[in-house]
């Protein structure tokens, strides 16, 4: 979906994203995202459906973060969302694309390695 900039702000939410992981707040992270939201990573190859299952998949991580974790790399507005480079929780590169619901909650979650390196 076409992101609406009157309706949105894609990269507020992309900062919000990479400032809740930083500070290891799992609400935070999760207050982000939509009830049915999709997270999709190739790295652990991994695919999720909703908050229950994305708190799972966080809670540990989130526990015990790099020094480096959640540092932007490089930040693009998409046509359909927001694709982020950062340091993932054991500070390796990471790709990630936020894809939202027209409300700006996260409908859709897909990361992947940048370079020769994966982690999700």
């Amino acid at each position: 979906m076409p992101i609406s900039g009157a309706e949105l702000d894609p990269i507020a939410i992309a900062v919000d994203w990479l400032d809740a992981g930083k500070l290891g707040d799992l609400d935070g992270l999760l207050d982000l995202y939509d009830e049915g939201a999709i997270f999709e990573c190739d790295c652990e190859a991994v695919s999720l459906t909703g908050r229950q299952a994305l708190s799972a998949y966080w809670a540990p991580k989130l526990e015990s973060l790099a020094a480096a974790a959640f540092t932007l790399d490089d930040m693009i507005l998409t046509g359909d969302g927001v694709q982020l480079d950062y340091q993932n929780y054991e500070g390796k590169p990471v790709r990630v694309l936020l894809r939202f619901t027209p409300s700006g909650k996260i409908a859709h979650t897909s990361c992947g390695p940048v370079g020769l390196r994966c982690a999700a």
